[in-house]
């Protein structure tokens, strides 16, 4: 069993990886120099520091480098990735010619969910506004009008029920914020601290009861541009938005436009639909914006999270490949 990794991922994960699988032959890749003999080799690990420095639109060479090498491997057959989602170009390319490619489901919920219940709060608490006033020195308390939400008396609606949306809804339920679920399947019982669950299609029902709207969903067919102006248009005035999934899955100009008008009170965006956000963007001005750079999922236990979900993957397809009933 030959596995191509990058050699910052084989000098961190090499033992873990050796002790899952004993006998396994890890093909390290240097960022230069010559390519490995790719024969043989029948699983790949994309790890996030062959990313790093890069966006998913603007692809490191190095990161680059490695898909190639995927791609002319003749016996690779499985690749596990560092991130949730799937769709980026290169692992579509990858599943083209047949490879199977898994993503490290739930690795980044942690902190993924932090960063979102964060935005929440900050704009709760009206932190933009509070910022604003300190950078020009001025003492604005803010009681009065525009004073903050009592959470406890609101509703979440969290669009993707996965990892990631289950520990969003955990930490909410801290607040007194009673989460709802909107997935695929709106007929099975709500997963786990959901008050309830609706599918996609029984959406326009539930926004206007949402006082917070938050994406946390994969980027498909079906969820692209699933919040569009009339999606907006149903949220009660004083609603606030958090995108911590992909940018495609709001559409933007009708997301500018709610913000600006202040139907929508206002937003927490990790995600865009070009990254980096290019620097003459309305979103970096808007008052009522956060911008976080795709850094949600940032926090020092993912590696090993993602790494550990690789040997359990490893073992299971080594397993697989002997014909043997795989175990955890």
């Amino acid at each position: 069993m030959r596995v191509l990794l990058s050699d910052v991922a084989e000098a961190r994960h090499g033992g873990r990886i050796r002790a899952a699988l004993p006998g396994v032959e890890l093909v390290p890749v240097a960022p230069e120099g010559p390519l490995p003999d790719t024969a043989g080799i029948g699983m790949a690990f994309v790890s996030r520091d062959l990313f790093l420095g890069g966006t998913r639109f603007r692809l490191t060479e190095r990161f680059q480098r490695f898909v190639a090498l995927i791609l002319a491997a003749p016996d690779l057959r499985r690749v596990q990735t560092f991130s949730a989602g799937t769709d980026m170009a290169p692992y579509q390319a990858m599943r083209a010619r047949g490879i199977e490619v898994v993503g490290a489901s739930g690795a980044s919920a942690p902190a993924v969910a932090q960063a979102a219940i964060a935005g929440l709060l900050a704009l709760a608490r009206r932190l933009p506004r509070v910022m604003e006033a300190q950078a020009r020195h001025a003492w604005e308390p803010i009681y009065g009008e525009g004073e903050p939400p009592d959470l406890a008396s609101q509703t979440a609606l969290i669009v993707g029920t996965g990892p990631i949306g289950q520990e969003i809804a955990r930490l909410a339920t801290a607040f007194g914020l009673t989460p709802i679920g909107i997935r695929r399947d709106g007929t099975a019982p709500p997963p786990p601290h959901f008050a309830e669950a609706a599918s996609y299609a029984a959406l326009p029902g539930w926004l206007p009861r949402a006082h917070w709207l938050i994406l946390a969903c994969p980027l498909t067919e079906t969820t692209r541009n699933l919040i569009d102006a009339a999606a907006l248009a149903l949220l009660p005035p004083g609603a606030g938005l958090v995108n911590v999934s992909r940018g495609g899955v709001a559409d933007e100009a009708a997301l500018l436009a709610a913000l600006r008008s202040g139907d929508l009170a206002g937003a927490f965006l990790d995600v865009f639909t070009e990254e980096p956000l290019p620097s003459g963007s309305a979103f970096w001005d808007l008052p009522n914006v956060i911008v976080s750079p795709h850094s949600a999922a940032a926090g020092e236990g993912l590696a090993e999270r993602v790494a550990a979900i690789f040997c359990d993957n490893l073992r299971r397809w080594a397993a697989e490949s002997r014909g043997e009933k795989p175990t955890r």
